[in-house]
């Protein structure tokens, strides 16, 4: 347990400290005077008490209530470019669900270290923790990996923007499959969230884990996506398999007079170079509902003219997130 403490009532809480009974050092009795516990801390109103996440334990006979599969999955890596740099651990919580986007069974977990061809670089070393030491010799098993990917319906990455492009560098089994992002998809602050890192989402739904290794990440993602909804197809999950679920539009700003450069930029209209093959021009990405009115604003606010017809293409969630 973590707690907050309050100065200016330290000594009504130290007093009150005295009648708490001493848990147990293990068994039931241990369990439920620590309970006890926390619910006299949480009455005072002065402490917020944060329970270490536990992950879940894995099913191997899944309920046939809930037939879907999806996958959470978190790369650790040696820098932020997929063209160059590379993966050195990959985790994979899988798990079952229906088509409400209620929640079922962890069903498999997976995670695995690699040597890459560098380095560490010391500053990696300091977020995750993973040493040169830790990777020497070390290889991503393939065949486990496929055994979790190839039953899902759905991939989940937590900024899928940046894990998509590192996994389909890797290997090609995760091209052909439909992505979601948790951190774009959900809108976590509507649920009441303040940010939508993974430590925010953590500590505000009530936990603390260990950060930054692949698996432990995964399990912290499964469980703020399973919580926080009345109803199980409530849930921040249920939200997001129904984002992934719609269509979107991403529209190329293409040969956009220069000097309206910092208005795209404004709107939230990205840079292309071309080298990935799409056209070298702003981009932006909206709903298929939205497309009218931004279509209507480059050409009102960008183009000045009326007919002006900017490429577009339409992507599902077996296109989106890619490099």
């Amino acid at each position: 347990m973590k707690q907050q403490f309050d100065l200016f009532g330290a000594r009504e809480t130290a007093e009150a400290a005295t009648q708490l009974p001493s848990p147990a050092r293990s068994g039931p009795r241990g369990v439920q005077d620590e309970n006890k516990m926390v619910r006299h801390l949480e009455e005072t109103g002065r402490y917020r008490i944060l329970r270490k996440l536990q992950p879940r334990a894995v099913v191997h006979a899944p309920r046939p209530a809930y037939p879907l599969r999806g996958i959470i999955i978190d790369t650790e890596t040696t820098g932020l470019n997929a063209r160059k740099d590379e993966i050195i651990e990959i985790g994979i919580v899988a798990f079952s669900f229906d088509s409400h986007g209620a929640i079922g069974d962890v069903t498999g977990v997976y995670g695995g270290l690699r040597q890459p061809g560098v380095a560490i670089p010391s500053d990696i070393t300091r977020l995750t923790g993973i040493t040169d030491d830790m990777v020497a010799g070390q290889a991503i098993d393939m065949a486990q990996v496929q055994a979790l990917l190839e039953p899902a319906d759905l991939v989940i990455a937590h900024n899928a923007g940046f894990d998509r492009p590192f996994c389909e560098a890797f290997s090609s089994i995760f091209g052909p499959k439909a992505w979601a992002c948790s951190v774009s998809e959900v809108d976590w602050s509507g649920r009441g969230f303040e940010g939508t890192k993974l430590g925010y989402l953590v500590g505000q739904a009530g936990y603390f884990h260990d950060g930054h290794r692949a698996v432990d990440d995964c399990f912290a993602l499964f469980e703020v996506l399973a919580q926080g909804g009345a109803k199980p197809d409530e849930t921040p999950f249920a939200e997001l398999f129904a984002a992934s679920q719609r269509s979107r539009v991403r529209i190329f700003a293409e040969h956009s007079p220069f000097e309206m450069k910092d208005h795209l930029k404004a709107r939230g209209y990205r840079w292309s170079d071309g080298s990935d093959g799409r056209p070298k021009s702003w981009w932006v990405e909206v709903p298929e509902e939205a497309l009218d009115d931004e279509l209507r604003y480059l050409r009102a606010e960008i183009y000045r003219w009326p007919d002006a017809d900017p490429p577009i293409r339409r992507l599902s969630a077996l296109d989106r997130f890619k490099a």
